[in-house]
C-alpha cells in the first residue's frame, strides 16, 4: 500500500477524543507485521514495541478534534459541546457525522441561518458553538432517538481524504493521523534491524482532550528517551506575516525548541540536526510558544525523560480541510529512522 492510500485510510477513520476505536483498529492492522507485541491499555492507548533492553518511546496520538451530543431539542434538533479546541468561525454550514452507540454512522448538518433573514449585524457575528444546531432530518426527539441517537454520542466534522494534486493532499484529522503514519512507517523501516534497545510506540487517546493518554502511558512505559510526533501548524499563506508563521510546508520536519507544554533539552535539539544534516534531510522550527504536544505530558512523568517533538507541516488543522504536501511525510519518516538509528548515544 502506498503512503498516500495508508494516510487516506488513517484520515477517514473516526476517532474523536475519548472515541478512538475505529482509528485504532486500523492503527493495529498497519503496525502488527513490524512489532513483537501490541498493548492495549485501560484508557484506549496502543502501545506496541520492538526489541528488547531500555525503553525509547514514540507518541502519536490518535483522537481528533470532535464534538458530543449535549441535547435533543423537541423538534428532532442537537445540541453540541466540543471534544477539543474549535474555531467557532469555521463551524456553521458543515456536514457532520454521528456515531451512535450501536456503531451506525448518522449524517446531519450544522444549520445556518441565510442571509436573507438576517440583521446587517448578524451577519457579521461568530455564533457561539452553543447557540449552533444540527439537522439530522427528525421532526421530533423521537425521530432522532429511532436514528439511534442519543446524548454522549460522539461527532466530527468529516469530508473525504482527497488528492488536489499529485504531492499535495487534504483530509480531516492530519493532526495527528500524520504523526501515526510516520511513526509506523519508522517502525518498518526498522522491523528487520536489531535495535540496541526496546522501542516502544504508543498511539494515544485524548491529546486533545488534555495530553491524558500520553500521561497515563509515560508513567507506564518509564521511558528516559522520548520523541512526540505531530501534524503542526503549518501557516505560510496569505494575511500571516513570516514571523507567525509557526511552520511552513515543503521545508521539511519541524523540530520543536519550545512551546506551551515543554522546552525541549538543546542536547536533544543538537542531536536532531545532527542527525538531519547527515543525513541531509531538510528540516526546520517550529516558531516557539505555539500550541502543545504530548511530550510536554512525557517528559514529566515519574523521574523525568529527555523528550522533543518533531512534526509534519499540516495547514488548516482543526478543521475538516487540514492539507499537506507528501514531501514534508516522508522526509519526517526519514528524520524519525535516522533518530532512532542513533538514539543508544542518548541513552
Amino acid at each position: 500500500m502506498e503512503l498516500v492510500e495508508k494516510l487516506q485510510r488513517l484520515s477517514d477513520a473516526f476517532g474523536v477524543a475519548g472515541f478512538e476505536d475505529e482509528v485504532r483498529e486500523v492503527i493495529r492492522d498497519m503496525v502488527s507485521p513490524y512489532v513483537d507485541l501490541c498493548e492495549l491499555d485501560p484508557l484506549g492507548n496502543l502501545t506496541c514495541s520492538l526489541g528488547e533492553g531500555e525503553p525509547v518511546m514514540l507518541d502519536a496520538h490518535m483522537d481528533e478534534v470532535g464534538f458530543m451530543v449535549r441535547w435533543i431539542e423537541d423538534d428532532g434538533f442537537l445540541r453540541l459541546t466540543p471534544l477539543g479546541g474549535w474555531d467557532e468561525r469555521i463551524l456553521p454550514g458543515h456536514q457532520l457525522v454521528i456515531l451512535t452507540r450501536e456503531g451506525k454512522k448518522r449524517l446531519g448538518v450544522i444549520g445556518v441561518a441565510p442571509p436573507h433573514i438576517l440583521k446587517e449585524e448578524e451577519r457579521k457575528r461568530v455564533i457561539p458553538l452553543e447557540d449552533l444546531f444540527v439537522d439530522v432530518g427528525a421532526r421530533s426527539r423521537a425521530e432522532a432517538e429511532e436514528l439511534g441517537i442519543r446524548v454522549g454520542d460522539p461527532a466530527t466534522i468529516h469530508y473525504p481524504f482527497r488528492e488536489i494534486r499529485p504531492g499535495y493532499v487534504t483530509g480531516k484529522a492530519f493532526d495527528d493521523r500524520a504523526g501515526c503514519l510516520v511513526a509506523i512507517e519508522a517502525v518498518r523501516a526498522l522491523a528487520g534491524e536489531r535495535l540496541p534497545y526496546r522501542l516502544v510506540v504508543n498511539f494515544a487517546v485524548c491529546e486533545e482532550g488534555g495530553l491524558r493518554g500520553a500521561k497515563v502511558a509515560a508513567y507506564r512505559i518509564a521511558p528516559r528517551l522520548a520523541l512526540a510526533l505531530e501534524g503542526t501548524i503549518g501557516a505560510d499563506f496569505p494575511g500571516v506575516p513570516p514571523a507567525k508563521q509557526p511552520v511552513r510546508l515543503g521545508q521539511g520536519p519541524a523540530i520543536t525548541l519550545a512551546d506551551r507544554s515543554i522546552i525541549v533539552s538543546p542536547r536533544l535539539v543538537r542531536f536532531l540536526e545532527e542527525a538531519a544534516r547527515e543525513e541531509k534531510i531538510p528540516y526546520q522550527y517550529k516558531l516557539p510558544a505555539f500550541g502543545g504536544t504530548d511530550a510536554g505530558a512525557i517528559h514529566l512523568e515519574r523521574g523525568g525523560s529527555l523528550a522533543g517533538v518533531i512534526s509534519v507541516p499540516c495547514r488548516y488543522i482543526h478543521s475538516p480541510v487540514s492539507t499537506l504536501l507528501v514531501s514534508d511525510l516522508e522526509q519526517t519518516i526519514r528524520l524519525t529512522v535516522a533518530f532512532l538509528r542513533r538514539a543508544e548515544r542518548l541513552l
